[in-house]
């Protein structure tokens, strides 16, 4: 649809101020996910509710980075029960799929897992979630959450600017590269005109609205143990997949305790490995040892980075399914070991590699009611749309979350049928003095803990408040020595880096720093929100 004007064409810096409210707050990527949790509020239900809502419209209205395929964790405070609560949605590999077998099948990658297809799709964790976060918490009926989701896919909704060029570029790439009849069915459900639409134009996914009709009026159990997992199962032996409708069965999502940190007074909370929160909190644990007195300083950026490099390097060497980790993950968490590691950064940039502790890594989304719940959440496909893989007929369209294993049998990442990958989705939570603060999270793959630590760093360190810490420029770590700025990035800071020897560029795509949220709640019970200006954001409150 041609317009006289075009919505990405940003010539002047807007600014946003933080959003205040009382009554239930709702922040999405999408401003129509933001109203499905809204209207979740408005009928009586929790915040639980309002975040089962959001994310179920999240997988109509942004389908380039989440879908009914995708995997999920949460951290959700009950005002009730006066405690955190994790959920690890994230879902094993089949029981089919092992090391041997794909390399016989030779549907490896030159020696690694391939990116697209059926070999990387693992157990889907998010339906899953969303019955589980209802059942336990919920007051509403799933036919009620995910009401808005169906209204969405079977009427039509409008596209979003960056959801568009989001799904240009991704379609314009697989066109070049995926050439199987597995992927058939994504092009019909996401081209159904043999391009992609334009901002404003509308999206209808009729197959999606009835599968999520099934999930909601069987609460889950039809993608699991019902007639969608039985599809699933079909498509999945039609094209040589591994997965199964046991390994659907089978499938429970876990709750967890959430893994913490103190940094400067404040609790920082994240999903144990395997989920790579860790990292972002190994990083804080490392900074703590330093005084970081002013945000755009050469010192206090390199020693974020630093601080990040050192946690990635331990991550990827011990961080997997937390039943295959050779030590505790409190190891790496331990002050004495954050003290250890800050002794030895310098002030030039190193490439680091894992160290020994001592003994003793989509889309984001938030929500607070009127009560005081707050929940952080996260689902995800993976890498863009996922594997390119959508069931026949159902919408579901699976994530790729099998990429991060190795098929090297010595790694500690390394693939075994029902073993959880290290995950890189990750929602966040503040508390301080056993009080919630709220939830905050940022999106985009290995971005994650490193816009967590930037976030964490502008709200605790430099006093920002939620729409300026989200605001704030970013960098980002790529690997060995190599970081990237955003184009609004100060460039007298990024030489300052360089001459440290980091080796600095400047990226113009602003999407690749994360896309975030947060909400923080003041004393008196008033609700603060930002959200995330690089993208399609926006906040719903009441």
């Amino acid at each position: 649809m041609k317009t006289s004007f075009d919505p990405l064409r940003q010539k002047y810096p807007s600014q946003r101020y933080p959003i205040y409210a009382r009554g239930g707050m709702v922040n999405c990527s999408s401003p129509m996910a933001s109203a499905a949790g809204l209207e979740m509020l408005q009928k009586g239900g929790s915040a639980m509710d309002a975040i089962v809502a959001a994310a179920a419209a999240l997988t109509v209205t942004e389908p380039t980075h989440n879908g009914l395929g995708s995997d999920a964790f949460a951290l959700i405070w009950s005002e009730k029960d006066q405690k955190l609560f994790g959920l690890n949605a994230s879902g094993p590999a089949p029981m089919l799929a092992s090391i041997g077998r794909i390399t016989a099948d030779g549907n490896d990658d030159h020696g690694k897992m391939p990116l697209h297809g059926w070999t990387p799709v693992t157990v889907p964790g998010a339906p899953a979630a969303w019955a589980a976060i209802s059942r336990r918490f919920g007051r509403l009926k799933m036919t009620e959450t995910l009401a808005p989701a169906i209204r969405y896919a079977r009427d039509g909704y409008p596209l979003a600017p960056v959801l568009c060029e989001n799904w240009k570029n991704s379609a314009e790439n697989y066109r070049r590269i995926w050439r199987s009849p597995c992927f058939d069915a994504w092009f019909k459900t996401f081209t159904p005109e043999g391009i992609p639409l334009e901002a404003g134009e509308m999206m209808r996914l009729p197959d999606h609205a009835d599968s999520l009709e099934s999930i909601a009026e069987s609460e889950a159990e039809a993608f699991y143990r019902g007639e969608l997992a039985h599809r699933i199962d079909a498509e999945s032996r039609k094209y040589g997949g591994y997965l199964r409708y046991e390994d659907l069965a089978a499938y429970q999502p876990e709750w967890v305790e959430p893994a913490r940190v103190n940094y400067r007074g404040f609790e920082v909370c994240e999903i144990p490995p395997n989920g790579q929160g860790i990292v972002a909190l190994m990083a804080l644990n490392i900074l703590n040892n330093f005084e970081l007195k002013e945000k755009d300083s050469p010192e206090t950026a390199h020693r974020q980075i630093e601080a990040l490099k050192m946690a990635f390097a331990d991550a990827r060497h011990y961080v997997t399914d937390p039943k295959e980790m050779t030590i505790d993950y409190h190891r790496l968490l331990d002050p004495a070991y954050g003290a250890k590691r800050a002794s030895e950064m310098q002030d030039t940039a190193r490439i680091w590699s894992h160290d020994v502790p001592p003994g003793s890594g989509t889309v984001y989304l938030c929500a607070a009611d009127g009560e005081g719940n707050m929940v952080s959440y996260i689902q995800s496909n993976y890498k863009g749309f996922g594997s390119g893989i959508v069931v026949e007929g159902t919408g579901i369209s699976l994530q790729n979350r099998g990429w991060d294993f190795s098929l090297d049998p010595q790694a500690a990442n390394c693939l075994k049928p029902g073993k959880k990958s290290y995950h890189t989705i990750i929602p966040g939570f503040l508390m301080k003095d056993g009080l919630p603060v709220g939830p905050f999270g940022v999106m985009g793959a290995y971005m994650q803990p490193q816009g967590h630590v930037q976030v964490v760093s502008n709200y605790v360190d430099f006093h920002m408040d939620p729409q300026q810490a989200l605001d704030a420029p970013r960098f980002q770590w790529i690997r060995d020595l190599t970081v990237t700025v955003e184009t609004r990035y100060d460039m007298n800071l990024a030489q300052a880096l360089k001459r440290r020897g980091h080796a600095v560029s400047v990226d113009m795509n602003t999407v690749l720093f994360g896309r975030g949220q947060m909400i923080v709640r003041l004393p008196n019970g008033v609700l603060v929100g930002g959200t995330e200006s690089r993208t399609d954001s926006n906040i719903a409150c009441r």
